[in-house]
């Protein structure tokens, strides 16, 4: 089956023109056409889901993800985790296993998450998805990832704020679920979308089935958690293997979806070129300038 059209343009035409628009800004004057997301912001070396993340990603040309959650007051905010023990440094003790959905958007935005990854990232909040769209507002360039994190998070309420945003080509609704992903695409057709799949090779393959079964309805990227369980040249460095990744590369290159790849949590450079030789697209990543560098190096060849 080839590219499917969606309001006159193929699937493919649309991604390839967002992924040009976001490419890896290297130097003055200098692209990589190639789109890269900073997993849970930035990564793993700043803090998650904050504007100053965000901001030094966009600098650089690399796609933000932020992950969305409902304040209790039903603002949606950015914040990746079901608690606050990981990466809040100024919550009480007493109420660390609370969430985001137990405060008012004015308490959320008083949390600081950026020390832990260091003092020098001190004082940074979590901030609101408005304050995260007035961001990218004039900035066709700036796209995000938005990745829903609970069922909570209004459909009805982040199309409208995406429509009077007038962000509906900058943002890629990412969630594992397909069926959230069909409802959007019936609601924000222009949007992109991303659903990403992680664990056992016989569970990605199991979650492909559901996938094809719905004929990859509404996707425009789908992505692989791989895991890297041996040296990158060798013959089965990584899980799934390197067969389930051709299949997968294949299927979706024909569907006209982008085919992206999440090492986890993986620094070593020689694992995104392998990935490159593999047919990767696009890649997600805990380390976006180490990606940005293995892309660019990989290209030059």
């Amino acid at each position: 089956m080839g590219a499917r059209n969606i309001n006159g343009r193929t699937v493919a035409g649309a991604v390839a023109l967002a992924i040009l628009g976001s490419s890896v800004a290297l130097a003055e004057g200098d692209k990589l056409n190639f789109h890269i997301q900073a997993h849970r912001g930035a990564g793993i070396e700043m803090p998650e889901n904050t504007l100053e993340s965000f901001q030094a990603m966009w600098d650089v040309g690399v796609t933000p993800e932020a992950d969305l959650r409902t304040a209790k007051d039903g603002v949606i905010v950015c914040f990746h985790d079901a608690d606050f023990r990981r990466v809040v440094g100024n919550v009480p003790k007493e109420k660390q296993g609370q969430g985001v959905e137990n405060l008012t958007a004015d308490e959320v935005k008083k949390l600081e998450v950026g020390s832990f990854r260091g003092q020098q990232y001190a004082g940074q909040r979590i901030p609101t998805l408005a304050e995260l769209f007035a961001a990218m507002q004039g900035h066709p360039d700036r796209l995000v990832y938005l990745d829903i994190k609970t069922e909570n998070v209004d459909l009805d309420q982040l199309q409208k704020q995406v429509v009077d945003a007038g962000l509906q080509k900058q943002i890629i609704f990412t969630t594992k679920h397909h069926d959230l992903i069909r409802q959007w695409k019936k609601r924000v057709p222009e949007s992109l979308s991303l659903i990403w799949n992680g664990g056992t090779e016989a569970e990605l393959e199991k979650r492909l089935a559901a996938i094809r079964a719905k004929d990859f309805e509404g996707l425009t990227h789908l992505q692989i958690h791989v895991k890297v369980i041996g040296d990158p040249a060798d013959a089965e460095p990584f899980v799934p293997s390197i067969a389930f990744l051709e299949k997968t590369r294949d299927e979706l290159k024909e569907r006209g979806i982008v085919f992206q790849v999440l090492p986890w949590e993986n620094a070593d450079p020689a694992v995104y070129r392998r990935l490159l030789e593999l047919g990767a697209e696009s890649f997600a990543t805990d380390y976006p300038q180490v990606t940005v560098e293995a892309v660019r190096e990989f290209q030059a060849k």
